[in-house]
């Protein structure tokens, strides 16, 4: 994450009792978000699974696993499954120009597409994703109990800014379809996916969020399913 706070900038955030990720230059402002599509009836699944959980161990990453519902037909209903989540794949797939929709598929930077149990080319994807210019600067402050977020952009075009929930870790005894008998480890569960607002960055903006608790991603992305231009962990 490329970052334009001096030691000294942290040293003061922090002795004020707040903390925060601000950076411009990446293909996103801030860490590489990760999208993991992913079915707990998919017997190809359980290997990206895995791979996920490494990548949420970085910091230079937001790694997210959605759950999807279509393969629940075949004798296992996923537990995390959301048509919802569903439907933001097939819209992925749409602004690609395809109608196809498979697990497990991980869609790095709201562009590139990997088949997600293929390590070498979703890293080969994660720098392709670091190395494109964002025009969205994107700053999260924390104080008390609440989230300040600010954005400004170089370029005015229609985006959304969306907040996403998800569980860390959670581990599941799989009793039907194709991983019958296996108890499969997921991380970054993802468990609401909505948009705050819309935005067209003509004028900078500022929104505040009470977590409640709950583990939390602001996501700044080109509307139609485009490029993510900026996110954060809200932790």
């Amino acid at each position: 994450m490329a970052a334009i706070w001096t030691r000294a900038a942290r040293a003061l955030a922090l002795s004020l009792g707040f903390s925060a990720i601000c950076g411009v230059g990446n293909a996103q402002s801030g860490p590489v978000v990760v999208e993991l599509y992913t079915s707990q009836g998919c017997s190809s699944c359980p290997p990206a699974d895995a791979l996920l959980d490494q990548l949420a161990q970085r910091r230079d990453i937001i790694a997210l696993g959605l759950h999807v519902d279509y393969w629940d037909y075949i004798g296992w209903k996923d537990v995390f499954g959301d048509p919802a989540f569903t439907e933001r794949q097939r819209n992925y797939s749409r602004a690609a120009g395809t109608t196809v929709v498979y697990t497990p598929q991980m869609v790095i930077g709201g562009v590139e597409h990997v088949v997600g149990n293929k390590p070498a080319d979703v890293e080969r994807a994660i720098k392709k994703a670091m190395g494109v210019v964002s025009p969205v600067t994107l700053s999260v402050v924390k104080n008390g109990p609440l989230f300040v977020i600010e954005a400004q952009s170089k370029q005015r075009a229609d985006m959304v800014v969306q907040l996403v929930r998800f569980v860390p870790n959670q581990s599941v005894k799989i009793r039907g379809g194709e991983n019958n008998g296996r108890e499969v480890s997921y991380s970054n569960i993802v468990t609401d996916w909505r948009v705050l607002k819309k935005w067209n960055g003509a004028t900078p903006f500022t929104v505040k969020v009470d977590p409640k608790g709950a583990h939390h991603a602001i996501i700044i992305q080109r509307a139609g399913h485009g490029p993510i231009l900026a996110a954060a962990r809200l932790d």
